[in-house]
């Protein structure tokens, strides 16, 4: 019988439970993610933005960031609920069973309300969160020009500031489905190869 999601909150259930994982693993995954998938919607009409992110622990806020106007942010400032999902992907995973193929994945969904970012000083702030995120090897003022006050008042900041997490991982990165059938596979090359050489021996009249 199928579950009834009515006035549920968007983390009360998950399929496989035994796939959660803790606030630690959530924290450290946020942290290392490169792109996460925006969803916000605006008259009725959903949008799935791609973004990359600075997830900032210390306040359990997450930054991202756009030009000063256009769709996403005044998505934003109309409907300020949003749902962050970033996820990882493994490998394709093969089955004997066309319902078993399956692919592994980690990830983790993000459900908050966004705020425009006013104040300059935190606008530097997670700009420059980013900036050490994806790029840590460079050091302002050494390798690049740092950003100037004309940039950061023509560049829009989002903080997303977190009301739950929930975690959804579709197969152990070390689950062995897929070494199964590359065996079957195996086993059935080599009882074919073995046919073939009955069939070639017989027809050449030869003991087999």
């Amino acid at each position: 019988m199928a579950r009834n999601y009515a006035n549920a909150a968007p983390t009360q259930f998950q399929r496989l439970p035994e796939y959660a994982r803790d606030d630690a693993w959530i924290r450290a995954f946020l942290r290392r993610a490169e792109i996460g998938h925006l969803g916000q919607t605006r008259d009725e009409q959903p949008f799935v933005t791609p973004t990359n992110f600075w997830f900032d622990e210390a306040r359990r806020v997450i930054y991202f960031h756009s030009n000063l106007a256009g769709r996403l942010r005044d998505n934003l400032e109309n409907a300020p609920r949003v749902c962050l999902e970033v996820s990882e992907m493994g490998r394709f995973l093969p089955s004997n069973v066309a319902l078993e193929f399956s692919t592994q994945y980690r990830s983790v969904m993000v459900f908050g309300r966004v705020e425009i970012v006013r104040a300059q000083e935190e606008k530097r702030r997670a700009l420059d969160g980013l900036l050490t995120k994806y790029f840590p090897q460079l050091e302002a003022s050494v390798d690049y020009r740092p950003i100037t006050e004309q940039e950061l008042a023509r560049t829009s900041v989002y903080a997303l500031m977190i009301v739950a997490r929930k975690t959804g991982r579709s197969r152990p990165f070390n689950r062995r489905s897929g070494n199964r059938w590359l065996e079957n596979q195996k086993r059935r090359s080599k009882d074919r190869r073995f046919c073939n050489a009955t069939f070639m021996s017989r027809s050449t009249g030869k003991a087999t």
